[in-house]
């Protein structure tokens, strides 16, 4: 049951959450099993309904029309789900067809206790049918009836996972992890406390929220950070306390050290990357609110009455704050880009593969330019303009990503073999680094989180070293190919077969064989023909014809009719 349900799934529309287009499959395929099993409901004319029986099991084609008749009603409901955020009428219909969906799923587990049908089909038929009724009751908001009959599905597909190979088992095991979110929430609303840190933590780990839970877990991780941030009243950063007066601000500072710590046990990069999306976009809201309460009329009335203590307003603190948290994030996330692609450089230079684009020097010097301006924009938060300790510390991570900047400069020009300014850059990056090193002895506790300049230093002076033997090798090539047997004349080959010359363009698209379009040559004029007897000829004379020419009248035109002649 589980398999031809996901396979008919992922097949036609829920791949991509088209439940409108998987309704409209089942009900093809509906009509497609009544015609071939000449199972009709009447004619045209007249409807005669008819029950699929135990007398009449004799193909399990049977059992699939009970199937395509609740998933057909469920898909439905799913769809209405999704118009019912707009349209809160539609939450009345899409009960129905739940309900309509329990009422075919009990029908096939009914038709499943027969005989004719093995072990396995009866627990799917009995899972199946426990997971639709949970999730009515789960709709109902029936949390105890809905927590029993996910638990009872769960525990017939973990048995099932046990009972054959792990081929088999992948599907079981992916229904488990479906509904563990569902059973947690019903838990929750129950009454247990401490399912809701297990919820935060599903969600956190996916990155996101997706399926029937996504609204209602979203809603309720917002109404426990509500809760809490009643209690939440100020907030200290550098020194200075702030008060917190609105609400998604104390939301997002509550939230804040839960998301940093998903991003540091994210499994993969793609993870990491939706985390610190989400984070990022959070972070923009939050802030977004400060400035609707930061208007130019109240922030001149409160700078008016702080210019005497050179302090900024408490708001205007707070958005500064937040600016810091924005910025602070977007370099840890670019930071995090960075290694990934370094990883994938040292792999490129291991292993080539054809077919892929691979990445380069130049994406990892956009990415530090980046970081490099979300520096310069933290050092003109307002509030820390007089902050010594705050400044030194951001000159300081500066000096380190300018170093690792100028490091991939060099990279880049050490590909194009421009071997004087990668060895300047190389210079320049040891001078960062030195001086990174020489001013960071208390500062090394906000430095840890940096890459470690020493690292650096040693590849650097590893790299200058190869660079070095490599402009060596290339000057010798270059005397190699300024010899007098490896000079062009600039003439094709077809002018030069008796000299010999090393001609690299010869294997090339280029080749110069002859000259084309070929040029001009001088060739002899067409002679000119003068007829210098003419003068000297004597012509017959014509007197006679021209005489009888004229003889010829009327005369000769009566005698040319009547058909006689001169």
């Amino acid at each position: 049951v589980l398999q031809i349900v996901k396979e008919s799934q992922q097949q036609h529309g829920l791949r991509h959450g088209d439940f409108q287009r998987y309704r409209g499959y089942c009900s093809r395929r509906l009509r497609r099993l009544r015609k071939t099993l000449n199972f009709k409901m009447g004619n045209r004319h007249k409807f005669t309904g008819k029950k699929v029986t135990e007398e009449i099991l004799s193909d399990n084609r049977y059992l699939l029309l009970i199937l395509m008749d609740a998933e057909r009603a469920w898909s439905y409901a799913m769809q209405l789900k999704q118009e019912a955020n707009t349209e809160p009428r539609k939450r009345f219909h899409l009960l129905s067809r739940l309900r309509k969906a329990v009422k075919h799923a009990e029908e096939l587990e009914r038709l499943c206790e027969s005989n004719r049908v093995d072990a396995k089909t009866k627990l799917e038929a009995q899972a199946y049918m426990a997971y639709l009724t949970g999730m009515l009751r789960f709709e109902h908001q029936e949390w105890k009836a809905a927590m029993e009959a996910f638990n009872k599905c769960k525990t017939i597909y973990e048995k099932l996972a046990n009972a054959f190979t792990e081929e088999q088992a992948v599907l079981y095991n992916q229904r488990v992890e479906e509904i563990s979110p569902n059973i947690r929430y019903c838990a929750y609303n129950i009454g247990d406390q401490s399912a809701i840190n297990e919820l935060m933590q599903m969600r956190l780990r996916s990155g996101g929220t997706e399926g029937l839970l996504a609204e209602k877990l979203e809603a309720l991780i917002t109404q426990t950070r509500a809760k809490q941030a009643a209690t939440m009243s100020e907030v200290e950063w550098r020194g200075r306390t702030v008060p917190v007066k609105i609400d998604k601000v104390r939301i997002f500072l509550l939230g804040l050290a839960d998301n940093e710590a998903a991003i540091v046990q994210a499994e993969n990069e793609e993870t990491k990357e939706r985390l610190f999306e989400s984070l990022l976009s959070e972070c923009r809201d939050a802030i977004q609110a400060v400035r609707e309460d930061l208007k130019p009329d109240q922030k001149q009335r409160e700078h008016s009455l702080e210019m005497d203590s050179g302090k900024v307003s408490n708001i205007q603190y707070l958005h500064s704050y937040l600016t810091y948290i924005k910025l602070s994030t977007a370099i840890k996330r670019n930071e995090s880009m960075a290694k990934s692609l370094q990883k994938a450089l040292l792999q490129q230079q291991r292993s080539e593969e054809d077919g892929k684009r691979t990445p380069r020097p130049q994406d990892l010097i956009r990415l530090y330019d980046i970081i490099l301006q979300n520096l310069v924009e933290l050092t003109q938060l307002p509030g820390l303009e007089e902050d010594k300790n705050f400044q030194k510390e951001i000159g300081l991570k500066t000096l380190v990503y300018k170093a690792y900047r100028c490091f991939f400069i060099a990279q880049s020009y050490v590909l194009v073999k421009k071997w004087s300014e990668a060895l300047v850059l190389y210079e320049r990056v040891l001078k960062y680094a030195g001086q990174v090193q020489s001013e960071a002895g208390a500062y090394k506790n906000s430095l840890k989180d940096l890459p470690d300049v020493q690292d650096l230093i040693t590849q650097v002076n590893a790299e200058k070293y190869s660079l070095q033997a490599a402009a060596i090798l290339d000057a010798n090539d270059t005397h190699e190919t300024e010899s007098p047997s490896q000079v062009k004349d600039g003439k094709p080959l077809s002018e030069r077969f008796e000299t010999f010359c090393l001609d690299p363009s010869l294997v090339s698209k280029q080749v110069s064989l002859v000259h084309f379009p070929p040029g001009f040559q001088p060739i002899p004029c067409k002679p000119l023909f003068f007829d210098l007897a003419l003068n000297h000829v004597a012509f017959p004379p014509l007197e006679d014809k021209v005489e009888q020419k004229a003889k010829s009248g009327l005369t000769g035109y009566i005698k040319g009719i009547f058909g006689f002649k001169s």
